[in-house]
């Protein structure tokens, strides 16, 4: 145990270089599926779970952003878990590949108070390309540059690491993404070589006194860029109803995301619901966000859509990896 943790400080404080684009996190995460926000919450649960995000951001403009990504952990042993990430980003003219393979490792704190310490870790490959294809002349530029003959593209890799403390049903982790520094060619111009950012990411899940099958879990998630300092929050809250026999994991969940600058705390970016459901380990979940801004009068939103299955099922002797969905 202790050379497993030795080795994760010695990652995250590896000098180096290396290069990732980073991909924004929207609302993927609360369709309870943490792993995508830190790799400290894989293998936490009792099955191999899969989930699939379909994202569409700025439905009305043309070539906006649009993302595929398919999210998949397990738990190996009784205190260990590990997990891949995929996913497939269009912008524009640019398209972005990548592919995560995590790992995470789960200790007991205080057994009583059910106290509990995880670290994790992910190493990211990413393919960034710009599809020159589809550059037509136009009135501003009549002559395209000869020089752009064929699709330029980068392959990169970086690494994530993080710590996940939980208490009953409070829970706090803290992540580090894109550790290396990026390589830049001093001659073609100026762009930030630090692409390091922090995420927060906590919240408490509260049960009713009135209704022993309902939860409700405000929740806040924080990203700052090293680079420029420049910083988001979102807040959060879900109400989650259980449904069906005791064992059988069948419910369904309501909620709302409000995300903001913090420099600009009372002028939101995205304001929108959230709804799913989960039925015979089939799980549905819909998420809608209204652009608050300049965009706000060309799109008609931001639409994503999670469908998933937990199979394989096998209960851990270790309280360390329960799930935290009843």
């Amino acid at each position: 145990m202790k050379k497993i943790i030795i080795s994760m400080f010695l990652l995250i404080m590896t000098h180096g270089y290396g290069q990732e684009l980073n991909l924004p996190v929207f609302t993927q995460y609360l369709a309870d599926n943490n792993f995508v926000i830190s790799p400290t919450y894989a293998g936490i649960g009792d099955n191999l779970r899969i989930r699939v995000n379909g994202l569409t951001q700025w439905v009305g403009i043309k070539d906006a952003p649009d993302n595929q990504s398919l999210y998949a952990d397990f738990r190996i042993a009784d205190r260990s878990g590990v997990g891949v990430s995929l996913y497939n980003d269009k912008n524009g003219n640019t398209r972005q590949k990548g592919v995560k393979f995590s790992f995470a490792h789960h200790l007991i704190l205080d057994y009583y108070s059910k106290q509990y310490l995880s670290f994790g870790i992910s190493y990211n490959i990413n393919s960034f390309r710009i599809d020159t294809q589809n550059f037509q002349p136009n009135f501003e530029a009549p002559v395209i540059d000869p020089y752009v003959t064929d699709d330029r593209a980068v392959n990169n890799s970086n690494f994530d690491a993080g710590v996940l403390y939980r208490n009953k049903g409070y829970y706090f982790s803290f992540n580090a993404n894109n550790i290396l520094k990026k390589e830049i060619d001093q001659f073609t111009g100026i762009e930030p070589n630090l692409l390091l950012n922090y995420q927060i990411y906590s919240g408490l899940v509260i049960p009713s006194k009135g209704d022993k099958s309902v939860e409700f879990e405000p929740s806040v998630y924080y990203q700052m860029f090293s680079s420029d300092k420049r910083s988001t929050t979102d807040i959060n809250f879900k109400y989650r109803k259980y449904t069906g026999r005791n064992d059988s994991g069948d419910y369904y969940w309501a909620g709302v995301s409000y995300r903001f600058l913090n420099d600009q705390m009372f002028k939101p970016l995205n304001l929108g619901p959230m709804a799913g459901i989960m039925k015979s380990k089939f799980y549905f979940a819909y998420s809608y966000q209204v652009t608050i801004n300049d965009l706000s009068g060309y799109n008609s939103g931001t639409h994503m859509i999670t469908i998933g299955i937990d199979f394989l099922q096998g209960v851990s002797n270790c309280p360390c990896t329960k799930s935290p969905i009843h």
